[in-house]
Protein backbone atom coordinates (compact mmCIF):
# COMPACT_ATOMS: atom_id res chain seq x y z
CA UNK A 1 0.00 0.00 0.00
CA UNK A 2 1.43 3.41 -1.01
CA UNK A 3 1.59 6.10 1.30
CA UNK A 4 2.59 9.67 0.78
CA UNK A 5 4.17 11.48 4.14
CA UNK A 6 3.29 14.91 4.19
CA UNK A 7 5.65 16.82 6.58
CA UNK A 8 3.68 19.75 8.62
CA UNK A 9 4.33 23.29 7.52
CA UNK A 10 7.20 25.41 10.35
CA UNK A 11 5.83 27.88 11.76
CA UNK A 12 7.04 30.86 14.02
CA UNK A 13 5.95 28.78 17.12
CA UNK A 14 7.73 25.60 16.55
CA UNK A 15 10.82 25.06 18.37
CA UNK A 16 13.72 24.34 15.20
CA UNK A 17 11.85 27.34 13.09
CA UNK A 18 13.57 30.58 12.20
CA UNK A 19 11.33 33.59 12.50
CA UNK A 20 11.66 36.73 10.32
CA UNK A 21 13.23 39.13 12.35
CA UNK A 22 11.22 41.94 13.25
CA UNK A 23 12.84 45.48 13.64
CA UNK A 24 11.40 48.50 14.89
CA UNK A 25 11.19 52.12 12.98
CA UNK A 26 14.87 52.60 13.92
CA UNK A 27 17.32 49.67 13.68
CA UNK A 28 19.42 50.26 16.83
CA UNK A 29 22.04 47.34 16.78
CA UNK A 30 23.04 47.84 12.66
CA UNK A 31 23.30 51.57 13.03
CA UNK A 32 25.41 51.12 16.45
CA UNK A 33 27.74 48.29 14.52
CA UNK A 34 28.09 50.43 11.03
CA UNK A 35 28.99 53.90 14.15
CA UNK A 36 31.20 51.61 15.63
CA UNK A 37 32.40 50.47 11.99
CA UNK A 38 33.09 54.13 10.98
CA UNK A 39 34.93 54.67 14.06
CA UNK A 40 37.09 51.91 14.29
CA UNK A 41 38.13 52.44 10.56
CA UNK A 42 40.13 55.11 11.54
CA UNK A 43 40.97 54.48 15.45
CA UNK A 44 43.23 50.98 13.76
CA UNK A 45 45.59 53.31 12.33
CA UNK A 46 45.34 56.63 14.90
CA UNK A 47 49.06 57.47 14.11
CA UNK A 48 47.99 58.44 10.60
CA UNK A 49 44.52 59.58 11.11
CA UNK A 50 44.77 60.87 14.65
CA UNK A 51 48.34 61.95 15.33
CA UNK A 52 49.69 62.81 11.79
CA UNK A 53 47.23 65.52 11.39
CA UNK A 54 48.16 67.35 14.62
CA UNK A 55 51.75 67.31 13.82
CA UNK A 56 51.14 68.79 10.31
CA UNK A 57 48.91 71.41 12.24
CA UNK A 58 51.81 72.80 14.86
CA UNK A 59 54.62 72.39 12.17
CA UNK A 60 52.24 75.09 10.58
CA UNK A 61 52.01 77.40 13.28
CA UNK A 62 55.94 76.91 13.91
CA UNK A 63 56.38 77.72 10.09
CA UNK A 64 54.31 81.05 10.24
CA UNK A 65 55.34 82.41 13.86
CA UNK A 66 59.22 81.80 12.34
CA UNK A 67 58.39 83.64 8.62
CA UNK A 68 56.68 86.39 10.94
CA UNK A 69 58.49 87.06 14.39
CA UNK A 70 56.73 88.85 16.93
CA UNK A 71 53.28 88.47 15.21
CA UNK A 72 51.02 91.16 13.40
CA UNK A 73 48.91 93.41 14.61
CA UNK A 74 44.84 92.83 13.23
CA UNK A 75 41.76 94.91 14.15
CA UNK A 76 41.09 94.56 17.55
CA UNK A 77 44.31 94.32 19.14
CA UNK A 78 44.41 90.53 18.03
CA UNK A 79 47.68 89.03 17.74
CA UNK A 80 48.32 86.94 14.79
CA UNK A 81 49.11 83.90 16.41
CA UNK A 82 46.28 83.95 18.41
CA UNK A 83 43.95 84.23 14.99
CA UNK A 84 45.84 81.92 13.05
CA UNK A 85 45.68 78.88 15.61
CA UNK A 86 41.86 78.33 15.19
CA UNK A 87 41.85 78.32 11.87
CA UNK A 88 44.79 75.61 11.30
CA UNK A 89 42.51 73.55 13.89
CA UNK A 90 39.52 74.08 12.06
CA UNK A 91 41.63 73.14 8.87
CA UNK A 92 42.28 69.60 10.57
CA UNK A 93 39.04 68.83 11.65
CA UNK A 94 37.42 69.85 8.61
CA UNK A 95 40.02 67.73 5.79
CA UNK A 96 39.65 64.74 8.52
CA UNK A 97 35.80 64.83 9.19
CA UNK A 98 36.07 64.38 4.81
CA UNK A 99 38.82 61.71 4.08
CA UNK A 100 36.52 59.09 6.93
CA UNK A 101 33.21 59.25 4.88
CA UNK A 102 35.05 59.66 1.36
CA UNK A 103 37.75 57.18 1.66
CA UNK A 104 35.66 54.35 3.75
CA UNK A 105 33.12 54.92 0.56
CA UNK A 106 36.11 54.78 -2.38
CA UNK A 107 37.89 51.88 -0.94
CA UNK A 108 34.78 49.32 -0.89
CA UNK A 109 34.61 50.79 -4.48
CA UNK A 110 37.88 49.68 -5.85
CA UNK A 111 37.86 46.32 -3.84
CA UNK A 112 34.48 45.78 -5.73
CA UNK A 113 32.13 45.39 -2.32
CA UNK A 114 30.64 48.37 -2.00
CA UNK A 115 26.98 46.95 -2.96
CA UNK A 116 27.81 45.56 0.82
CA UNK A 117 26.17 48.60 2.20
CA UNK A 118 22.90 48.01 0.42
CA UNK A 119 22.51 44.53 1.71
CA UNK A 120 22.16 45.14 5.26
CA UNK A 121 18.49 45.92 6.79
CA UNK A 122 19.37 49.51 7.24
CA UNK A 123 17.60 52.06 5.23
CA UNK A 124 18.72 55.20 4.11
CA UNK A 125 18.56 57.53 6.95
CA UNK A 126 20.59 54.87 9.07
CA UNK A 127 22.90 54.33 6.65
CA UNK A 128 23.99 58.03 6.14
CA UNK A 129 23.49 58.36 10.27
CA UNK A 130 25.99 55.13 10.61
CA UNK A 131 28.77 57.38 7.75
CA UNK A 132 28.07 60.92 9.12
CA UNK A 133 29.10 59.81 12.73
CA UNK A 134 32.48 58.14 11.80
CA UNK A 135 33.45 61.83 10.57
CA UNK A 136 32.16 63.42 13.39
CA UNK A 137 33.97 61.78 15.94
CA UNK A 138 37.27 61.86 13.75
CA UNK A 139 37.18 65.37 13.26
CA UNK A 140 36.19 66.28 16.76
CA UNK A 141 38.99 64.05 17.90
CA UNK A 142 41.71 65.68 15.31
CA UNK A 143 40.68 69.09 16.78
CA UNK A 144 40.51 67.98 20.67
CA UNK A 145 43.90 66.40 20.26
CA UNK A 146 45.71 69.69 18.21
CA UNK A 147 44.16 72.07 20.52
CA UNK A 148 45.84 70.30 23.70
CA UNK A 149 48.65 69.68 22.26
CA UNK A 150 48.92 73.76 21.26
CA UNK A 151 47.92 74.31 25.12
CA UNK A 152 50.90 71.93 26.51
CA UNK A 153 53.10 73.05 24.09
CA UNK A 154 52.75 76.25 24.88
CA UNK A 155 53.20 77.30 21.29
CA UNK A 156 50.65 80.11 21.05
CA UNK A 157 48.05 81.70 23.71
CA UNK A 158 45.05 79.72 23.45
CA UNK A 159 41.56 80.92 25.38
CA UNK A 160 38.39 79.58 25.45
CA UNK A 161 35.68 82.65 25.27
CA UNK A 162 32.23 80.66 23.93
CA UNK A 163 32.43 76.94 24.52
CA UNK A 164 29.08 76.86 22.84
CA UNK A 165 30.23 78.39 19.86
CA UNK A 166 33.22 76.03 19.58
CA UNK A 167 31.31 73.08 19.89
CA UNK A 168 28.55 74.08 17.41
CA UNK A 169 30.94 74.80 14.47
CA UNK A 170 33.22 71.32 14.96
CA UNK A 171 29.56 69.37 15.04
CA UNK A 172 28.30 71.25 12.13
CA UNK A 173 31.94 71.27 10.26
CA UNK A 174 32.22 67.46 10.66
CA UNK A 175 28.56 67.06 9.29
CA UNK A 176 29.60 69.66 6.62
CA UNK A 177 32.51 67.72 5.39
CA UNK A 178 31.24 64.41 6.35
CA UNK A 179 28.36 64.76 3.66
CA UNK A 180 30.39 66.25 1.20
CA UNK A 181 33.10 63.52 1.71
CA UNK A 182 30.03 60.71 1.33
CA UNK A 183 28.88 62.17 -1.94
CA UNK A 184 32.56 62.13 -3.13
CA UNK A 185 32.86 58.78 -2.61
CA UNK A 186 29.25 58.13 -4.05
CA UNK A 187 30.06 59.64 -7.30
CA UNK A 188 34.08 59.25 -7.75
CA UNK A 189 35.19 55.33 -9.04
CA UNK A 190 38.92 55.68 -8.57
CA UNK A 191 41.14 57.58 -6.15
CA UNK A 192 41.40 60.26 -8.70
CA UNK A 193 38.25 61.10 -8.46
CA UNK A 194 38.35 61.64 -5.26
CA UNK A 195 41.81 63.74 -5.76
CA UNK A 196 40.62 65.75 -8.23
CA UNK A 197 37.55 66.81 -5.35
CA UNK A 198 40.22 67.90 -3.06
CA UNK A 199 42.68 69.59 -5.38
CA UNK A 200 39.83 71.40 -7.15
CA UNK A 201 37.09 72.66 -4.46
CA UNK A 202 38.12 71.78 -1.14
CA UNK A 203 41.67 73.16 -0.98
CA UNK A 204 40.64 76.46 -2.88
CA UNK A 205 37.35 77.29 -1.11
CA UNK A 206 39.87 76.48 2.38
CA UNK A 207 42.39 78.44 1.17
CA UNK A 208 40.34 81.47 0.57
CA UNK A 209 38.03 80.84 3.49
CA UNK A 210 40.53 83.95 5.45
CA UNK A 211 42.58 81.03 7.99
CA UNK A 212 45.45 82.50 7.19
CA UNK A 213 44.35 86.36 6.74
CA UNK A 214 41.65 88.68 7.36
CA UNK A 215 39.40 88.71 5.21
CA UNK A 216 39.09 91.93 5.09
CA UNK A 217 42.55 92.27 3.29
CA UNK A 218 40.92 91.64 0.24
CA UNK A 219 38.54 94.02 -0.98
CA UNK A 220 35.39 94.35 -2.57
CA UNK A 221 34.32 92.32 -4.73
CA UNK A 222 36.79 89.16 -3.56
CA UNK A 223 35.62 90.40 -0.25
CA UNK A 224 31.53 90.15 -0.56
CA UNK A 225 32.00 86.83 -2.71
CA UNK A 226 34.16 85.15 -0.16
CA UNK A 227 31.23 85.68 2.38
CA UNK A 228 29.35 83.19 0.88
CA UNK A 229 32.10 80.81 1.06
CA UNK A 230 30.78 77.92 4.16
CA UNK A 231 34.15 77.30 5.09
CA UNK A 232 34.92 80.95 5.96
CA UNK A 233 31.48 80.87 8.33
CA UNK A 234 32.77 77.71 9.63
CA UNK A 235 36.54 78.93 10.32
CA UNK A 236 34.90 82.39 11.47
CA UNK A 237 32.62 81.07 13.86
CA UNK A 238 35.21 78.42 15.53
CA UNK A 239 37.97 81.23 15.79
CA UNK A 240 35.10 83.28 17.50
CA UNK A 241 34.63 80.75 20.41
CA UNK A 242 38.40 81.15 21.10
CA UNK A 243 39.02 85.27 20.53
CA UNK A 244 35.45 86.79 21.51
CA UNK A 245 36.16 88.36 17.51
CA UNK A 246 34.26 88.06 14.26
CA UNK A 247 34.52 89.25 11.07
CA UNK A 248 31.11 87.96 9.08
CA UNK A 249 27.27 87.85 10.64
CA UNK A 250 27.34 84.97 13.04
CA UNK A 251 23.67 84.70 13.38
CA UNK A 252 23.35 84.42 9.35
CA UNK A 253 26.36 82.32 9.25
CA UNK A 254 25.23 79.66 11.71
CA UNK A 255 21.98 79.09 9.89
CA UNK A 256 24.04 79.09 6.39
CA UNK A 257 26.27 76.69 7.19
CA UNK A 258 23.64 74.49 8.97
CA UNK A 259 20.92 74.83 5.77
CA UNK A 260 23.66 73.74 3.92
CA UNK A 261 24.79 71.20 5.93
CA UNK A 262 21.04 69.59 6.00
CA UNK A 263 21.17 70.02 2.21
CA UNK A 264 23.81 68.06 1.62
CA UNK A 265 23.01 65.50 4.33
CA UNK A 266 19.60 65.06 2.30
CA UNK A 267 21.18 64.47 -0.91
CA UNK A 268 23.68 61.74 0.70
CA UNK A 269 20.19 60.42 1.53
CA UNK A 270 18.59 60.38 -1.53
CA UNK A 271 21.88 58.89 -3.31
CA UNK A 272 21.88 56.01 -0.66
CA UNK A 273 18.28 55.24 -1.34
CA UNK A 274 18.70 54.74 -4.87
CA UNK A 275 21.55 53.10 -4.68
CA UNK A 276 23.43 55.52 -7.24
CA UNK A 277 27.22 54.06 -8.32
CA UNK A 278 26.99 51.47 -5.41
CA UNK A 279 25.04 48.67 -6.86
CA UNK A 280 26.42 46.24 -8.80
Amino acid sequence: MDQTLTRPPLDASHSGALAPRAYGSVNWIGLWTLCLRETRRFWKVGMQTLFAPVVSSILMLFVFKLAIPGGAALPGGLDFASFLTPGIVMMAVLTNAFANTSSSLIIAKVQGNSVDFLMPPLSPIELTLGFLSGSVTRGVLVGLVTYVSVWAMQITPFNVEHVWAIAYYAIIGSLFMGAVGLLGGIWADKFDHMAAVQNFVIAPLTMLSGTFYPLSRLGDPFESISHANPFFHLIDGFRYGFTGQHEGDLAFGAIYVLAITLALCALCWRLLRSGYKLKA
